[in-house]
């Protein structure tokens, strides 16, 4: 046995043989194997005396049939120890080809020349060559897989079994030092279910399954990219197997898998709480997208913010023929500039730091470039800082978002295509009533241009959605520097939920909305299941693996509400071509009154009261209804004068 495990450490250190040497070994095969065939067929004379030699001229001229047959077949390119079943079809083909080729040589060669073989000893000799050629690549394989497979490897479990969970089990037993260990499949197809895979039992999805792995010593299940999103419906089997500390690892979310190239364990990560969270796969029509936007000026406020940088690695790829980036971040800006010159150097691209509320500066701009489609993400959106300087707020979301939608509709740009938010439906802050009366005046001016009342051909369209995962402020990023930290993990309220999309899926939504958009819709998105805060929290604490951190409720912030809305009360939707994207039926609004009521606020705010600020923004919005804020006082001497009006109004009948 020590002989046998020096011979086999010697081989196997090498990287390969070489291709003569496999291909001697099989022609050795073909030439034993001719021998014991024409044995058992003619019996042992013919291979006695000169019979021999005879014998071993007919084998010797018929050999370069096969070898023809392992040339066409390339038999010998492959690596032994990593034969597939691709291998030994190939090895059948090639003794096939020697077979057919060799039959038709012992009918057109005369036996004077050539001692009398018979056809059944060719077949049979071929079958023995064949089974003999298959055993040597398979006991070759066996042997390496056997030897090299690291002690004390992982034991895992593969959720999946068809080509996607074959796909990583090959790669894991193909792998020349095996990472991992395979203790079982786990697959819904009740067909499947107790049967053997490669060996390997295969189990159904039940949350008893987590047990079976316990008793296995299973350290992680390995997620069949083509079950993704069946995975991530199934929260229940998600909790329980994180609560079991076996990890999960899966593709990222920004990788797919087509299904047809080959597939490798080591693609998969440890999953993030993105990988979890439950959705439905979000497609769009990227070919009417780039039509629409290739060889076209474009300009993009708010660029270097987590929507704005998406939003140009996506338009990027569309081949714009000039491309105007607006942010006042420089360093963000900066390290977008380089990513433009890196990735895309043959599109214009200027960078411009500054202020979408510098009037005279965007003129310019626009006068120069006059861009075909503004996409406008620029806006302060972080609620708690918004309810302290709502002074700012007024100045950049609705002063800065007239600026840009005016010059548009001045230098004739096809269409403007505005980022909004579900703070704006029914808001209870003032950031969310900031976007609101954004939300109001791109729309009265779309009516204002429609009905002629304003010069201009630029259609504007806005999208609502919700929190998009990994921004910038987000709660993921938070809650992750807090786990880091050893805690605690902080969280409002144990009610509080959110909406919650990828920013790539995010960002191809505003894509399409904007493609469909004929003028003053306002879009919504259908953001899935809505998560629960606290549970979230919970969750990334488990996949972090970290102990002893605790979850600690806060209260609700300044104007923070349990829950984001995506339509008002009194609105109701219609759908479009995609089932992603809806389209709001909301109360409209005339041009004058939106612009005088903007004016109005504008003059007010240059003032810094807080109260006097928020108090015109409730009476251009009276849907806004504070909460958790100092601003509620408002909204009682609001209702106090309405009543008084109205009491005086019923005594004058």
């Amino acid at each position: 046995m020590g002989i046998f495990q020096r011979i086999t450490t010697w081989y196997f250190s090498k990287n390969a043989l070489p291709y003569w040497c496999v291909l001697m070994l099989d022609c050795a095969i073909i030439v034993v194997s001719g021998m014991v065939g024409t044995y058992f067929v003619q019996g042992g004379s013919p291979l006695q005396g000169d019979g021999f030699w005879h014998f071993l001229l007919a084998i010797t001229c018929s050999l370069p049939f096969f070898i023809l047959g392992m040339r066409l077949l390339r038999t010998y390119s492959g690596v032994l120890r990593y034969s597939s079943f691709v291998d030994l079809v190939r090895v059948a083909g090639a003794i096939s080809v020697g077979l057919v080729c060799s039959i038709i040589a012992v009918k057109l060669i005369p036996d004077s020349i050539l001692p009398e073989i018979r056809i059944k000893s060719l077949l049979i000799s071929g079958a023995i060559a064949l089974i003999l050629m298959w055993a040597e690549r398979i006991i070759v394989k066996s042997v390496f897989v056997t030897l090299h497979r690291i002690d004390n490897a992982p034991h895992i479990y593969i959720y999946g079994v068809r080509e996607g969970g074959i796909g990583l089990a090959k790669s894991i037993l193909n792998e020349s030092q095996s990472q991992y260990s395979i203790k079982g499949f786990i697959s819904g197809d009740n067909e499947m279910v107790g049967k053997y895979l490669m060996g390997i039992k295969v189990y159904a999805p039940t949350l008893d399954i987590v047990k079976q792995m316990e008793s296995d010593s299973v350290r992680a299940v390995l997620i069949s990219p083509l079950l993704s999103e069946s995975f991530r419906e199934r929260q229940d089997l998600v909790d329980a197997i994180s609560d079991a500390g076996i990890r999960i690892m899966m593709m990222p979310t920004a990788q797919k898998w087509d299904g047809k190239t080959q597939l490798s364990y080591s693609q998969l990560q440890e999953v993030e709480i993105e990988d979890l969270l439950p959705r439905d796969e979000i497609t769009v029509d990227m070919e009417a997208i780039g039509r629409l936007l290739s060889g076209r000026v474009i300009l993009i406020t708010g660029a270097a913010g987590s929507i704005g940088s998406e939003m140009v690695r996506q338009i990027a790829q569309f081949g714009p023929k000039h491309l105007a980036l607006i942010d006042a971040a420089e360093t963000p800006m900066h390290d977008l500039r380089l990513f433009m010159k890196n990735n895309y150097p043959d599109i214009e691209c200027e960078t411009i730091v500054s202020s979408i509320t510098h009037q005279t500066h965007m003129n310019s701009l626009f006068e120069r470039i006059k861009p075909d489609y503004v996409f406008h993400a620029a806006a302060y959106k972080h609620v708690p800082m918004m309810e302290d300087n709502p002074s700012e707020a007024v100045f950049n979301n609705i002063f800065g978002t007239r600026v840009i939608a005016d010059l548009a509709v001045k230098y004739g740009t096809k269409k403007f295509v505005m980022i909004s938010t579900d703070k704006a439906v029914n808001p209870t802050n003032v950031m969310g009533c900031s976007k609101r009366i954004c939300e109001i005046y791109c729309q009265a001016l779309n009516k204002a241009i429609v009905e002629g009342k304003v010069e201009g051909v630029t259609q504007f369209v806005t999208t609502r959605f919700g929190n998009v995962l990994g921004s910038n402020g987000s709660v993921i990023p938070i809650f992750r520097e807090q786990i880091k930290k050893g805690g605690p993990v902080t969280v409002t309220h144990p009610d509080i939920i959110r909406f919650f999309m990828l920013i790539p899926e995010a960002c191809k939504l505003v894509l399409e909305a904007g493609t469909m958009g004929k003028g003053g819709e306002i879009f919504v998105f259908d953001m899935g299941k809505p998560v629960r805060i606290a549970d979230l929290a919970k969750r990334m604490i488990k996949l972090s693996g970290a102990k002893n951190v605790e979850v600690q409720f806060t209260g609700l912030r300044d104007g923070e509400k349990l829950y984001e809305e995506v339509l008002n009360d009194a609105e109701t939707t219609k759908p479009t071509v995609h089932k992603k994207i809806m389209v709001a039926s909301v109360r409209e609004y005339e041009y004058e009154v939106a612009l005088a009521n903007e004016e109005r606020l504008y003059e007010v705010s240059r003032l810094y009261d807080d109260m006097k600020t928020v108090r015109v923004m409730k009476e251009i919005v009276p849907e806004f209804k504070s909460r958790q804020s100092k601003y509620e006082a408002i909204d009682a001497e609001l209702e106090a004068e309405e009543a008084a009006k109205a009491a005086t109004k019923a005594a004058t009948k």
